[in-house]
């Protein structure tokens, strides 16, 4: 039956996911042998005091459930749902299935992913304009959906069609310049990277494990240049001051110091994902919870 609350119950989306959030792709696993770990990596993520969770990679209503059940007014969010991956009417479908047992627990994140990932990759503004009408004709309403928007137009976007942006592997710089094309209303949830290393050199490593991806796709490249970043910060996995600008590393202080930055910068909520060096969809829950600890 209904939740104990809900987005709708809460007052206002950004009450609801709180000031930050957990963004992790081991909490989208496909294999439904992982459904108990992950209701039970959800419940304590819940009672760490997190207000929302975003599924990483391509996730759909569907990953969202059993995280759903297993809480009762944790928010969870796809962190981001490909338009070219699901079509508008299943998704829709689905969210009213949702909705109908455990309202106002979901928030539906789009995005138009990347040329190097999808087949019919073309016009993704226009194409993401269609699938908003989509939904919008089926009953999807528009403030419980926000888009993974990085240059100015799909920021518009997101301002006049969503709740908001959820935008990925962003400076504080693009988080201020965000704020100001938002407005003040609208959600704005950027991710960020941590890694729990206090150690210059071993910290860098690891991020640049997972950056290295990244600089290969040139949505991000085109979008990180737009803040002075060049050819020479994206090789070799990143340089310093291009990883120093997208993950926070260093002692508790620091990691604390960085992630409020964002705050500072106009975010309303914060996405983390913990950056460890082991398999990415691993739930690394012993980090979890001295983030928790140091955000108090």
């Amino acid at each position: 039956m209904g939740d104990v609350t809900g987005i709708d119950r809460a007052g206002s989306l950004k009450e609801a996911v709180g000031r930050y959030g957990i963004w992790s792709i081991g909490l989208r696993a496909e294999d439904a042998a992982r459904r108990g770990e992950l209701a039970e990596a959800a419940a304590e993520l819940e009672e760490l005091g997190f207000g929302a969770v975003w599924l990483g990679g391509s996730s759909t209503v569907r990953h969202a459930v059993p995280l759903i059940e297993a809480t009762s007014h944790l928010i969870v969010a796809t962190g981001i749902q490909s338009i070219w991956q699901y079509e508008a009417a299943e998704t829709a479908a689905h969210f009213a299935e949702l909705e109908k047992t455990h309202p106002g627990r979901f928030l539906l994140g789009l995005g138009v992913s990347h040329a190097k990932m999808a087949q019919e990759y073309r016009r993704p503004y226009s194409a993401m304009v269609r699938y908003l009408d989509a939904l919008d004709a089926a009953g999807v309403p528009a403030g419980r959906r926000v888009l993974a928007a990085l240059g100015p137009r799909m920021l518009e976007l997101s301002r006049d069609r969503a709740a908001g942006s959820h935008p990925y592997l962003v400076t504080t710089e693009h988080t201020a310049r965000a704020r100001g094309i938002l407005g003040d209303a609208p959600l704005l949830a950027p991710e960020t990277k941590v890694v729990l290393d206090r150690d210059p050199d071993s910290a860098r490593a690891t991020a640049r494990e997972t950056l290295a991806f990244y600089l290969e796709l040139p949505n991000y490249t085109r979008a990180l240049a737009q803040f002075g970043f060049t050819e020479d910060d994206f090789a070799d996995g990143g340089s310093d001051r291009l990883v120093d600008a997208l993950f926070a590393w260093g002692d508790d202080d620091r990691i604390r110091e960085r992630l409020e930055s964002f705050h500072a910068a106009g975010a309303d909520h914060v996405a983390v994902q913990v950056v460890h060096g082991g398999p990415r969809d691993a739930l690394p829950r012993d980090a979890w919870r001295r983030l928790a600890e140091l955000l108090r």
